[in-house]
């Protein structure tokens, strides 16, 4: 076989090996396959093999995993303007693998971008307190609004947590100094309620006592053995009122 033959065998085999690889395309099983004939799109396909009519169609692959996306910190300033450093994290994925193509350029930085200024609006129109206190509310309704802006484009958003709040040191130390003074007034009602509750329990003892006058003389006897203990070498008579009446009226 001469020289040109070979040329000629090797030129061909380089056509048809460049007809194959056009032709028969494999995706993943997380992938799909958008196809365009001639511009066009003809259907979505996948997953495994894939074959093409070669030179009219082409073919675009779409991840269909979940996409975990940082958003990075953000400065908000809530409802009550406090200024806050906020960042959260995203997880969505492809639904609509036609969408994702045909009505978005770039579905995941067009999902970061919504992403970041809703972050910023939902937490601009949130109060400090329902930021801290909140958070579960919070990320239902950034996942809500995220979901919503992102359908037209196939996005299915999954998740969104606000994973921390930064806040300013003065801020910090007004929220110490706001939490001591709830322990303080919790302690102080305490107390007051525990006073409360002696009066009543000594004045229902005051007016049994009032009843039964032999029942005070008890507690007196009582209060005797109670003063008169081993080391002391002194003892205090308490005189009942009733006594010092009878010598004044003798008077």
């Amino acid at each position: 076989m001469d020289p040109g033959t070979l040329i000629v065998y090797g030129i061909l085999g380089f056509l048809v090996l460049i007809v194959v690889r056009s032709t028969i395309r494999i995706t993943q099983e997380y992938e799909r396959g958008v196809v365009f004939r001639l511009g066009r799109f003809v259907g979505v396909r996948g997953p495994g093999p894939i074959i093409l009519v070669p030179f009219l169609e082409r073919l675009v692959r779409i991840d269909l995993r979940t996409v975990t996306m940082d958003v990075p910190a953000q400065e908000v300033i809530t409802k009550d303007n406090v200024s806050v450093r906020v960042n959260a994290v995203v997880y969505f994925q492809v639904a609509n693998p036609e969408k994702a193509v045909v009505n978005v350029a770039d579905y995941v930085r067009a999902t970061f971008q919504i992403a970041q200024t809703t972050l910023r609006s939902v937490l601009g129109q949130s109060e400090m307190d329902e930021l801290l206190s909140q958070r579960e509310k919070i990320n239902l309704t950034l996942q809500k609004i995220i979901d919503e802006q992102t359908e037209p484009w196939g996005i299915q958003v999954s998740i969104v947590e606000v994973k921390d709040a930064e806040l300013p040191q003065g801020m910090q130390r007004a929220m110490a100094r706001q939490a001591e003074a709830e322990r303080e007034k919790r302690a102080k009602i305490i107390h007051a309620e525990g006073e409360y509750e002696a009066s009543v329990r000594l004045r229902d003892a005051a007016a049994i006592m009032a009843e039964q006058p032999t029942s005070l003389q008890l507690r007196y006897l009582q209060t005797l053995t109670e003063i008169a203990t081993d080391n002391n070498s002194t003892t205090i008579f308490p005189i009942p009122i009733d006594l010092i009446n009878l010598f004044v009226r003798e008077r």
